[in-house]
């Protein structure tokens, strides 16, 4: 049997950030590049992509990355892995490369990157011991594809995002008839989606969602602002006719919109017959409301910070008013629910009425309990290994896999970056690989580390107190008391008090470290230290808070001649 090894190196026990190894003997198959959007509690980070430590150090055995479809959880953070492993070449259909070469192109690291193949369902690569295929799949975005790599021993199955829906359009449709195949060929280990594993009823089809959408739109006399993931390109397809159905102009206010919306019409992916339809942002306030439909899809693709623009009249084109409906027909992953909250509250509060395609329907492009089951079903694989999803919904998934017939030895729930290798067919774990978060500020890659995020959550929470003292090292003795300053701790009108009792601690604590350590012993970071646990201890004691704490200690030196005003300070 060839040595065959699987592990994830994100999404597993997490939504998003897709992205999963297939080693067979020393070839290595890069199954997506995505990134998750951040946390509440990552202040300050814009997203979140896979470590690729593993990849850079066996850079030379990356036979390549295959993209299943679009969208951000999966293309993500493909800039940034040809940035860090270099030129290795990269497959996926005809719309999903042509967004992958968007989003490289926009990160100078990899901009200049171009080794793209375009792939469909009748495509096979044959690598020696291993055949890469498709086959399409039913998802928000066209040109989906699930992957297959078959070996001599069997084949490893990666459905991507998927669910099952007969009533699709062209495009969008998933062959059964290539899935059976594939199971009678034998699939050795299924990697299936299970975002959406913990649902029971049956999503909606995109018949009922067009019917949803156009009566909630013809049902409103004022302007509609329709809120969407810019990588639905099937929903916003849908948008598109219930305006042009209905008589409203259309107005993309995305920031990543333009070019989407460009690239899905030059390959006719996206289809608005009338150029007339559309009208620039610029031009939204000489349309009379009852004729204008606005496309919200916000910075890549997610919506919900855009919208809190809208409300607090912020947004460079749209500011809501009354009678205005937000409408969105996406449906925010869990991890968003405070954020829906509080835009929703904002957005009553700015004069607007909001509503959810989610509310009387069960919309998803994620397969549920019975379409897991179905999968499994078509493809009987050997063994399954539930991603993309939370550890809730891989144990869900689990679980459903066991109700059809699989025996949990065939089950295994991964942990990020842990491999798992198959010995004579059968499951199990072989260590691991580094595989934490890493995060991207601005233009900072991995930069951002715990330590950082947990000074910014004191900061959010508790501010900073700051304290400022002169010392000299050669007299041994402070030159200028301590000087005070907060930012989000107290008021300091009303709290001159402990203002002062502040610095007085300052200064004796300052005073008792140069007599205890004289000019010999005397070190920078205990100073600073000692300090900072005083006035720690002193601060939480009298509020019952935990500032930041910084001490800034000043040197003064002895002038180095004899002229007037030549004083130098050294800040330590």
């Amino acid at each position: 049997m060839a040595k065959i090894q699987v592990a994830a190196l994100g999404g597993v026990r997490e939504f998003g950030k897709n992205m999963y190894l297939v080693e067979i003997d020393e070839t290595i198959f890069v199954l997506d590049a995505g990134l998750k959007y951040p946390e509440n509690s990552m202040l300050g980070v814009d997203f979140v992509i896979p470590e690729m430590t593993y990849l850079v150090e066996n850079a030379e055995r990356i036979a390549g990355v295959f993209l299943t479809h679009g969208h951000a959880d999966s293309i993500g953070a493909l800039p940034y892995l040809i940035a860090e492993v270099g030129d290795v070449p990269v497959f996926g259909s005809e719309l999903t490369v042509e967004l992958a070469k968007l989003n490289t192109r926009a990160y100078e690291d990899s901009k200049k990157f171009d080794d793209f193949h375009v792939v469909d369902e009748k495509t096979e690569i044959d690598f020696g011991q291993v055949v890469i295929s498709f086959f399409p799949t039913t998802h928000t975005i066209p040109e989906s594809l699930g992957i297959v790599l078959t070996t001599k021993d069997g084949s490893i199955v990666y459905t991507g995002d998927f669910r099952f829906d007969p009533a699709v359009e062209k495009g969008y449709k998933t062959d059964m008839s290539r899935l059976a195949e594939i199971g009678r060929q034998g699939v050795l280990a299924l990697l299936a989606a299970s975002a959406n594993a913990l649902a029971t009823e049956q999503s909606a089809s995109e018949s009922q969602i067009y019917e949803k959408i156009y009566d909630t739109v013809d049902d409103w006399e004022g302007r509609v602002i329709a809120a969407s993931n810019s990588g639905n390109i099937g929903r916003i397809q849908q948008l598109v006719d219930v305006a042009e159905a209905l008589g409203r102009r259309v107005a993309f206010t995305g920031e990543d919109m333009e070019q989407i919306v460009e690239t899905a019409q030059r390959l006719k992916k996206l289809h608005i017959a009338d150029k007339h339809l559309l009208v620039s942002p610029k031009e939204i306030d000489k349309i009379p409301d009852q004729e204008l439909l606005i496309i919200e899809t916000g910075r890549m693709g997610e919506p919900l910070e855009a919208l809190m623009k809208m409300a607090s009249r912020h947004h460079h084109h749209v500011k809501i008013k009354d009678g205005d409906l937000v409408f969105s027909v996406t449906s925010p992953s869990v991890a968003f629910e405070t954020k829906v909250a509080r835009t929703t509250d904002a957005i009553y509060r700015a004069g607007g009425v909001m509503k959810t395609l989610g509310k009387d329907l069960r919309v998803s492009g994620h397969a549920n309990g019975r379409d897991l089951q179905f999968m499994l079903d078509i493809l009987r694989p050997k063994n399954l290994i539930p991603v993309q999803g939370e550890y809730r919904e891989l144990k869900a998934h689990a679980d459903l896999a066991m109700e059809v017939g699989m025996l949990p030895e065939h089950i295994f729930i991964a942990k990020r970056g842990e491999m798992v290798s198959f010995k004579d067919g059968d499951l199990q774990p072989n260590g691991t690989i580094p595989a934490d978060n890493v995060m991207i500020d601005g233009s900072g890659v991995g930069d951002i580390g715990s330590v950082v995020l947990r000074d910014r959550k004191v900061l959010s929470e508790d501010g900073i107190f700051i304290a400022v003292i002169t010392i000299s090292r050669q007299k041994n003795k402070i030159v200028a008391k301590a000087r005070v300053h907060t930012k989000g701790f107290v008021f300091i009108k009303s709290s001159r008090n402990l203002i002062n009792e502040a610095s007085e601690l300052v200064n004796t604590t300052t005073a008792a470290y140069l007599e205890k350590t004289g000019p010999k012993d005397f070190d920078w970071a205990d100073i600073k230290g000692e300090i900072r646990d005083a006035l720690g201890k002193f601060l939480y004691d009298q509020t019952k808070r935990k500032p930041a704490v910084l001490p800034i200690v000043m040197e003064a030196r002895a002038p180095q001649n004899t002229s007037a005003g030549n004083h130098r300070t050294k800040k330590n």
